[in-house]
């Protein structure tokens, strides 16, 4: 909207003296450890041995740890929408990575359990992901190792709040 002629429009009051700051730490710390976790993320990522998306591989990780699960387990541990794990499920299963059974109690329900391909994934996959990690740390004094030691703590608390 125009100021009628003659006219001056009221000053928008937007000088930082007159804003609080956000609470929370600097948004330096925030934005560098967005930074660094982004490029970490995507670094490790490209450590991938298969095909697979890493919502996919992110579910073959969690029936590797936690055992088999149905459907709508996996979309709760995963934190996504029941037909969005349906399809994630399905192309696991098309790729030999996932199989699906009956549910021994509920026969309404199924049960998807890692295969032989899909345990070979996962390992395979971590233990190229450790590999590119160790040969990082590797590069680190003793203190810098045990700062990030304590920072993936702190990290991992954050995450799981």
């Amino acid at each position: 909207m125009h100021a009628p002629s003659g006219a001056t429009a009221a000053p928008l009051a937007t000088s930082t003296a007159t804003r609080a700051a956000p609470p929370g730490p600097a948004p330096d710390l925030a934005t560098n450890l967005r930074i660094a976790t982004l490029r970490l993320s995507r670094r490790l990522r490209s450590e991938n041995v298969s095909a697979c998306t890493e919502s996919q591989y992110g579910v073959l990780a969690c029936l590797h740890h936690l055992g088999p699960m149905s459907p709508g387990d996996l979309a709760e541990h995963e934190r996504v929408q029941a037909p969005s794990m349906t399809r994630t499920v399905a192309a696991l299963e098309e790729a030999g990575l996932v199989a699906r059974s009956k549910h021994p109690s509920d026969g309404r329900q199924v049960v998807v359990t890692l295969t032989d391909a899909g345990r070979d994934v996962v390992c395979e996959t971590k233990r190229r992901r450790n590999a590119w990690l160790n040969k990082g740390l590797a590069k680190l004094t003793p203190e810098e190792r045990e700062v990030v030691g304590r920072a993936a703590e702190i990290l991992r608390r954050m995450t799981d709040q």
